[in-house]
């Protein structure tokens, strides 16, 4: 009977035995036993050294500010690499893969160097470890790019921002981890006046990598709220030569062009790109225009005054009486001497009153001529600055739209690496 019930029990524990050797050669035991091992130190080989190797990075511009200059970015990447502490035989665990917890075991760490603020998030919560000890996961990475973009074009900008990628480096430079990239994709999105034209992976040495994007400004919005405005109210300026030189109407009509160009650059100040290594070259446009509308209309002014007085001297001094020289006053005495010949003491007075209003008659036609000479003088000048200003004027715009189209002012963008 004793020897009965130590064979049943023998039974029960071999039978058990088998029962949890079979449970532990189950996925969520392979978990557990790797998860036991507290692999949360970065994997270290003989050499000391681990590449990570990245073969895919999705790529996408959510935003440019052309204010601050600084470029936002989003980055989804593929990385994969090896840690030998959690290979496992097949023999005992049956399974080519495994998920694992992501806190639970060392992850690398990816970062943008030109970055302002560079956050990580990973994918999921797991990741996935194959038998050979590759492990295989998914971050996103949210960075704020301080990007020198070259604005000496605008609004017809065109430059090319780096988002260098690297692993933050240990204390010990003979342990160290390499970046490995292989292919990077461009998404495309609305990011206001700026559009994304490429992305390339490039290198700037053997352990510098980035991301090469291309940026190109759509202008058509810029075009028509700073430049065309500019055009429009340089070209009134040229048509307001048609108008009279005399009445004011040109000149208050003037005056009206200047304020509004100052209230037009007052409105749009915060719309200016800013300023950065390459200045852009609109500010001088604003500066010239604005020039060029005061300078018109202070020459039109003087023009009205010349035309009206004949003479651009605004205060006259206080004049005196001319002493009259001898000859003169033989021609006064003479005239009187012929009046008194003509006239007689018992005579009319008509004749003399007659010789008053032939003189004041003459004194008005003196004056005529004299403001019609300073009047044909003063529009003779006024076509002559016309011709000059339009000259000058179409000039100024060919070549400065030329300049923003066709020059490029180069920028260094990899002054954060040293």
């Amino acid at each position: 009977m004793k020897r009965a019930s130590l064979f049943v029990a023998f039974l029960i524990l071999v039978l058990g035995s088998r029962n949890v050797d079979s449970t532990c050669r189950s996925r969520r035991c392979l978990a557990e036993m790797l998860i036991g091992r507290n692999m949360l130190s970065m994997p270290q080989d003989e050499n000391c050294s681990l590449p990570i190797y990245v073969p895919f990075i999705e790529y996408q511009t959510l935003s440019v500010n052309t204010k601050t200059l600084r470029l936002n970015s989003r980055l989804k990447a593929v990385i994969k690499w090896t840690d030998p502490e959690l290979a496992w035989d097949m023999s005992d665990y049956p399974f080519d893969k495994v998920l694992l917890p992501v806190d639970k075991i060392w992850t690398p760490v990816l970062q943008v160097t030109n970055g302002i603020s560079t956050s990580m998030t990973h994918d999921s919560h797991d990741l996935l470890v194959y038998s050979n000890g590759t492990v295989d996961h998914m971050v996103h990475i949210d960075a704020d790019i301080n990007c020198e973009v070259n604005l000496f074009n605008y609004p017809f900008a065109e430059d090319e921002c780096p988002v260098a990628i690297e692993i933050p480096s240990s204390k010990d430079p003979d342990c160290s981890t390499s970046l490995l990239l292989d292919q990077v994709k461009s998404i495309a999105a609305s990011t206001g006046d700026w559009q994304t034209i490429y992305a390339h992976l490039k290198k700037k040495r053997e352990d510098r990598n980035f991301i090469a994007v291309g940026l190109k400004i759509t202008f058509s919005s810029p075009f028509i709220t700073l430049l065309l405005p500019t055009v429009l109210i340089v070209l009134a300026d040229f048509v307001s030569f048609a108008l009279p030189l005399n009445g004011g109407g040109r000149n208050g009509f003037k005056v009206t062009l200047v304020l509004s160009f100052v209230m037009f650059l007052n409105l749009l100040n915060s719309q200016l790109p800013g300023d950065g290594e390459c200045s852009p070259i609109i500010r001088i446009h604003f500066c010239i225009c604005l020039v060029l509308l005061v300078l018109s209309m202070l020459v039109s002014m003087v023009l009205t005054r010349l035309s009206h007085d004949g003479s651009l001297v605004f205060f006259h001094p206080l004049k005196r009486p001319a002493p009259q020289s001898t000859e003169d006053n033989e021609e006064n005495e003479e005239e009187l001497k012929a009046d008194v010949h003509i006239v007689q003491p018992d005579g009319p007075e008509d004749v003399q009153m007659l010789r008053k209003v032939v003189k004041f008659l003459q004194g008005l036609e003196d004056n005529g001529r004299k403001n019609e000479r300073n009047h044909t003088f003063a529009d003779k000048l006024d076509k002559i600055f016309f011709l000059f200003y339009f000259v000058f004027g179409i000039i100024y715009l060919v070549i400065m739209f030329g300049i923003m189209a066709a020059y490029k002012c180069s920028v260094d963008h990899f002054n954060f690496w040293y």
